[in-house]
């Protein structure tokens, strides 16, 4: 996950949009190890407006 963080952060500051926008303690804050946009449990989605169907 680390490697794949890596190319994402990689690709996003190679755009020409970021070049010139962070500072040198910007780039000291980067880290590949961010799990925020990971969830383990999966996706889940809850309507409460229905019933299970129970036997």
């Amino acid at each position: 996950m680390v490697y794949i963080n890596t190319l994402m952060i990689q690709t996003m500051l190679a755009q020409p949009h970021w070049q010139g926008r962070l500072t040198p303690r910007d780039y000291a804050a980067l880290t590949p190890l961010i799990w925020e946009h990971v969830n383990p449990y999966g996706r889940f989605e809850l309507d409460m407006s229905t019933r299970l169907a129970l036997p």
